[in-house]
């Protein structure tokens, strides 16, 4: 069996519930990195099998129900996202998604461990209403206790980013904050000031799963409160993976057009 960088990969150890792609190969330890999940692994060849795209199952998407625009009589103003994201591969796929729902979106990319430090500067030139802070992240079990936010691989990084936005705007209503990603501290992300984070069973995340959170809230009227349960039900692994704060939406509605 040949497999080189670049290939598509299922590991059998893990009944090949995911698929990945193969970014290094060194000292005969293949590095991966999932393709839907925003998780890296590592694996030897022997547990690797090749994933054949034929059989691939349908792409995990959602087709977000929001409200209906009555586009002859009212004109309407969708609040501005800014996502940060550590991997360029998965900030491409949701700024596809932004577009693809007529959200306007900045994104760009920041090394996990450096967004705190470039966030305030950001904040200050784009002004958004809605902002991700994700990329990737992991609990590790070995460290032990589950509440310490040492035990992550950049929990402790999302909440100092978090606290800095929470600097630049206080309120939980101007300012949407969406952070975390595979495995996240979610309780250290919520008492930081966010007001959706991942993952409160510690469970991985889908790379679309903040991005249709945030779609949700920016094409609700603010007048209109979103019904939570029915929200994190849409993300890939529901309220195991995602959970946040009750909230309305931000999008201005006028009239007339």
């Amino acid at each position: 069996m040949d497999i080189k960088k670049g290939d598509l990969v299922t590991r059998e150890s893990y009944h090949n519930d995911m698929v990945f792609k193969v970014v290094n190969i060194k000292n005969g330890v293949f590095y991966l990195k999932g393709i839907e999940e925003r998780l890296y692994a590592d694996s030897p060849m022997e547990d690797l099998n090749p994933y054949n795209e034929k059989n691939k199952e349908e792409e995990f998407d959602v087709e977000l129900e929001t409200d209906t625009l009555e586009r002859s009589d009212f004109f309407y103003l969708p609040p501005k996202v800014l996502h940060i994201d550590g991997d360029e591969e998965y900030l491409t796929r949701c700024l596809k998604f932004y577009k693809k729902n007529g959200i306007m979106a900045i994104g760009k990319k920041i090394n996990e461990k450096n967004i705190y430090e470039q966030l305030m500067q950001l904040l200050v030139e784009y002004k958004p209403d809605i902002l991700i802070i994700t990329g990737h992240d992991a609990y590790y079990k070995k460290k032990g206790d589950i509440n310490d936010i040492n035990n992550y691989k950049n929990s402790a990084y999302f909440v100092k980013a978090v606290k800095v936005a929470r600097k630049y705007e206080k309120s939980h209503e101007k300012l949407v904050i969406i952070a975390g990603a595979c495995q996240s501290d979610y309780e250290e992300l919520i008492k930081a000031g966010a007001n959706f984070a991942s993952s409160p069973k510690r469970v991985n995340i889908h790379t679309l799963d903040p991005a249709i959170i945030a779609s949700t809230i920016a094409l609700t009227e603010r007048s209109k409160e979103i019904d939570i349960v029915d929200l994190l039900d849409k993300t890939k692994y529901g309220k195991d993976g995602m959970g946040g704060l009750v909230s309305n939406g931000l999008m201005y509605v006028g009239y007339p057009r």
